[in-house]
């Protein structure tokens, strides 16, 4: 059996203080830390990931490339990088492009968020535990498409798109 994952709780300010299991965290609602990654190709096009429909939170939904917790100890930047090759197989060369954080809100499940981007052109090892599919799209069809049917999006992804653009 494989441990359960330990996170980090946070206060309003983001700071560290002190740690549960996973279970823990998402039963009591407690603010935690995660990182999302958005990865575009020299066509402009972003990559986006179908989350498995055996996910615990959101799951069958429309995602960021990658997007995990951050574990206990772990940064931010060094959960995106990781999150990137267990979830899509892309082991990036370079340091990921910060873009913004997003406090932690209903929307993000009390996440805290810190949203980053790359450049690949593909193609991707998909995590078939964690994600059913993944597809391409111009910013204008995946605006459109959150515009008319924000529920096949996850919420936290929403609320990045609509920071983005």
């Amino acid at each position: 059996m494989t441990p359960e994952e330990l996170f980090d709780i946070v206060n309003e300010d983001d700071e560290v203080i002190g740690q549960q299991p996973r279970s823990v965290v998402h039963a009591k609602g407690l603010r935690h830390r995660a990182a999302h990654v958005l990865v575009f190709n020299t066509d402009g096009k972003v990559f986006l990931q179908l989350r498995s429909i055996s996910k615990d939170n959101n799951p069958g939904v429309w995602d960021s490339a990658c997007s995990g917790h951050v574990d206990a100890g772990e940064s931010y930047a060094d959960a995106a990088t990781r999150e990137l090759m267990e979830e899509i197989g892309l082991l990036v060369e370079t340091p990921l492009e910060p873009l913004f954080k997003i406090d932690a809100c209903e929307d993000t499940g009390q996440e805290f968020v810190w949203v980053y981007q790359t450049q690949s052109e593909g193609p991707f090892t998909l995590n078939t535990d964690e994600i059913d599919a993944g597809r391409w799209l111009s910013p204008e069809d995946v605006t459109k498409a959150v515009a008319e049917t924000p529920e096949k999006y996850s919420p936290s992804f929403r609320l990045i798109w609509k920071r983005l653009s």
